[in-house]
């Protein structure tokens, strides 16, 4: 007998009763490794074609150093305003677009919502006087309301989301114009809520410090919250290193922001558009990924049977969601009066729809469902908004501006599938 044989025979024989040993997945340490094992996972990330938001975040890298090099007014206080203000009206529309998308479906009426929206506060608070409060509540409830019916249409009567919203689309344009008027346009009154969505400033030095330390305090406690939930579930947690540097990152660029907002001359102060659009992320952000709500989109949008056999009511979601995204869309229309001045027969018309989407896109959600961040809304608009206030300060012709972000809506399709099919390879749906 050999010797191995030998050790093999004098070993002593495995307990029945004693537990097994659990298995455990190596990509559930990767947190108590520390950096290294974010390297690594990183590494496995990228193999694997789990690209996130890196595309979106060294994009707009890029077009912050070469406007910045092209023209030193791109990163000042004024042009980082405008950009804030801008981008808030339609990102709060992306935020419904980016619903709709986890459901792996469109919305093409949100252009026409956002005018209806515009249109019925424009006519009850200036020609019927109705307070100015309501007069929005109104609007805003009016936006979900036709959400709702575009997604009864699309989840109980079984007529495909594009069909819907793309009658939606017309429908709504004429009802736009018919409430407008012969004049079809009514001038929002000097001091009124709509004006104040994109006209005021807190001047005040202590709105953008205090909101970036809230922002920089949120952050940190929800990093800490959740580590302390991982630990009392026996679950890997991040290093208190990890939360530092998070929280440190997070800091750096709060404060920057809210530097340049405040200090340069002729500084105009804190944006309140941005502060409802950062708000409207927030709250939807905890919705998608804190509540069971937001799971079972997610669910519907993988797999819409799976998630039935699973016990979730799928056209509860369905109709739900069209309704968020209608809600938006008029929220953001009202933004866009605010912008240009008033509210008008063709107010969501042009290229409205197509920002909208691109950003949603651009910032990372997924044309095919079940994937995405709230997040990407704000990313994906920084990015348009970005490209055409660097384009205007260079005085380049609006047509370049519509080539160029149709090429970046492209790339970021191009990188979804590519992503999607490397994954696929990768064994990973």
């Amino acid at each position: 007998m050999s010797d191995l044989t030998k050790k093999t025979a004098d070993a002593p024989a495995p307990d029945p009763a004693a537990p097994a040993a659990p298995a455990v997945d190596p990509r559930l340490l990767v947190r108590e490794r520390g950096f290294a094992g974010y390297l690594d996972e990183f590494a496995r990330r990228l193999r694997g074609g789990e690209l996130g938001s890196l595309p979106v975040v060294v994009g707009l890298i890029v077009i912050a150093v070469v406007f910045q090099l092209k023209n030193s007014s791109f990163l000042s206080a004024d042009s980082l305003a405008n950009i804030g203000v801008y981008t808030s009206g339609l990102g709060i529309m992306a935020v419904g677009i980016v619903f709709v998308l986890l459901l792996g479906e469109i919305d093409l009426s949100v252009g026409s919502v956002a005018g209806v929206g515009a249109a019925v506060w424009a006519v009850l608070s200036v020609t019927h006087g109705v307070s100015d409060w309501l007069a929005v509540l109104l609007a805003v409830v009016a936006g979900a309301a036709i959400g709702t019916l575009h997604g009864f249409f699309f989840a109980k009567v079984g007529v495909p989301a594009f069909v819907v919203t793309l009658a939606g689309f017309l429908g709504w344009s004429g009802l736009q114009i018919w409430l407008m008027g012969k004049e079809g346009s009514i001038n929002t009154p000097s001091g009124s809520v709509v004006e104040n969505l994109t006209g005021y400033y807190f001047e005040d030095k202590a709105a953008a410090y205090g909101l970036a330390l809230v922002a920089v305090l949120a952050y940190a406690g929800s990093l800490l919250w959740e580590a302390r939930r991982r630990r009392a579930a026996a679950l890997p947690s991040r290093p208190a290193s990890e939360i530092a540097l998070r929280t440190g990152v997070v800091a750096v660029l709060a404060f920057a922001v809210a530097y340049v907002l405040n200090e340069p001359a002729g500084a105009r102060g804190l944006p309140l558009a941005l502060v409802l659009f950062l708000a409207v992320l927030v709250l939807a952000d905890f919705v998608v990924r804190r509540t069971s709500y937001g799971r079972q989109i997610f669910a519907v949008g993988g797999n819409a049977e799976a998630a039935r056999r699973a016990g979730i009511n799928v056209n509860r979601i369905r109709i739900t969601v069209f309704a968020v995204s209608g809600m938006l869309a008029a929220f953001g229309g009202l933004f866009i009066a605010s912008l240009s001045g008033g509210a008008t027969k063709n107010l969501g018309a042009g290229n409205t729809l197509m920002n909208v989407i691109a950003a949603a896109v651009i910032g990372g959600t997924s044309l095919f469902g079940g994937r995405g961040k709230i997040w990407s809304a704000l990313l994906g608009m920084l990015v348009i908004q970005s490209i055409q206030q660097g384009l205007n300060l260079l005085g380049m012709a609006s047509e370049i501006q519509y080539m160029i972000t149709g090429a970046v809506l492209l790339a970021a399709v191009v990188i979804d599938s590519l992503s999607r099919r490397t994954q696929k390879t990768a064994g990973r749906t």
